[in-house]
């Protein structure tokens, strides 16, 4: 018996040390997000040497799926433990949000490698892709059941309705990292569910019909984040810089901010690095370009500047986010990445981000009042709430579309959300 437990004790300093490490990852990629961490530093967290490390994950992406797999193997587990002890037809999903709030790191992790890990080539993305489809599922059979005990309107289409709740879901989670003090996603998705028992469009008979034909006010202009380049040079160095921005938006989008070098950069653009510099200093500087470039292309493919209402510019979104996915998915993708990329506040395009929404969550929500003086918005649904669920599940359609963009249409799930929210009267 004796001669055994070398042996046992070697075996539970493996285990020991594979716990460090794993809860060294998962602190190093949560705080500053996969791609800026590196094995060394989650070596030097777990204070074994690398060589060391190397003898329990054999690589970053293997130590990622360790993570994840941990979390995901705990999350649907008491998803199905809550539905399980739920009463018939009782929605859960606030329930499981407050249990992953609670969890350290959980919202921070899978803010970041939702719109990270929607490139292909991204370690996690199959695993993230086959999420999806479990959670669907999930959600699809709570709602069902829901509906058949009257808790659920008769007329909502449970497949839409999961859809665009697991997208509001994911869009609420990275929300709350850029603006903590504005978007509660416990209790979005409570009201959200509450709203579920209302037949689609519905409005209260006794509410007051607007009195003119007028719009109530003014529209109100989306104020954007990133600087244009306002530099005109010669017609030679513009092009150049058109191309530069143009490959570097293309490869952060497949390898993000992070593992993107300017040497990359200059390599797809076909020049040395130097000239590369000589147009942009830095990377940051090329970054506030990509995401300059990137705005404006977005804005205009919505055409806000036509509508003569804040309801009719509200129902004219589907038809901009079409255009978007049709003629320019580079411009989806590379705010994917980067949003959720940028979630650590050490990142260079964290106050991007964070003045972005907060922008968009001014904006939206001036619509969505306006639209309400104007008839078009009834009485009571909240126009703050709806500018919050709008942005979050418009990004989360967008996470999920990178996914699998043949199975899902962002535009008509926009569209569907949008007639039920501001029905024609």
């Amino acid at each position: 018996m004796t001669t055994m437990q070398p042996a046992l004790s070697r075996h539970a300093r493996a285990l020991a040390t594979r716990r460090r490490i794993l809860a060294a990852a998962h602190e190093l990629f949560t705080t500053r997000g996969y791609r800026a961490t590196s094995l060394r530093d989650i070596a030097a967290a777990a204070s074994v040497s690398h060589p060391g490390l190397l003898g329990h994950f054999a690589s970053k992406d293997e130590l990622l799926a360790e993570v994840v797999a941990g979390f995901e193997h705990d999350n649907e587990s008491v998803f199905s433990d809550i539905a399980a002890a739920s009463e018939p037809g009782e929605l859960v999903f606030a329930a499981l949000a407050a249990r992953n709030a609670r969890t350290p790191g959980y919202l921070e992790l899978f803010a970041a490698l939702t719109g990270e890990a929607s490139a292909p080539g991204h370690p996690a993305h199959e695993r993230m892709r086959e999420r999806y489809s479990r959670l669907r599922n999930l959600s699809a059979d709570v709602l069902e059941d829901a509906k058949y005990h009257g808790v659920i309107a008769a007329d909502r289409d449970v497949d839409g309705e999961t859809v665009r709740h697991t997208a509001g879901w994911d869009g609420l989670q990275l929300l709350s990292q850029y603006l903590p003090d504005q978007v509660d996603v416990v209790e979005m998705l409570e009201e959200r569910e509450s709203l579920w028992a209302l037949p689609l469009g519905w409005r209260d008979p006794d509410d007051d019909a607007a009195e003119s034909d007028e719009p109530a006010g003014p529209l109100p202009e989306l104020r954007t984040t990133a600087t244009p380049d306002a530099d005109p040079g010669y017609a030679v160095g513009r092009r150049r810089r058109t191309q530069i921005v143009a490959d570097a938006m293309r490869l952060f989008s497949r390898d993000g901010y992070g593992d993107t070098s300017l040497q990359d950069i200059a390599t797809a653009v076909g020049v040395s690095k130097s000239t590369l510099l000589h147009h942009y200093s830095s990377k940051d500087l090329l970054l506030s370009a990509v995401l300059a470039e990137r705005d404006s292309a977005i804005t205009g493919n919505l055409g806000f500047a036509d509508a003569a209402s804040a309801g009719e510019l509200l129902r004219g979104i589907p038809d901009g986010a079409e255009i978007s996915a049709r003629d320019e998915p580079g411009l989806i993708e590379v705010y994917a990445v980067l949003s959720c990329e940028a979630v650590p506040a050490s990142h260079p395009a964290h106050d991007y981000f964070a003045t972005r929404f907060a922008n968009a969550l001014e904006y939206f929500t001036e619509l969505f009042r306006l639209a309400q003086a104007d008839g078009d918005l009834p009485a009571h649904r909240d126009p703050a709430h709806e500018a919050v669920w709008l942005i979050a599940m418009w990004d989360g359609l967008q996470y999920q579309w990178l996914y699998d963009r043949g199975a899902l249409d962002v535009a008509a799930q926009l569209r569907a959300h949008l007639e039920d929210v501001l029905p024609v009267p």
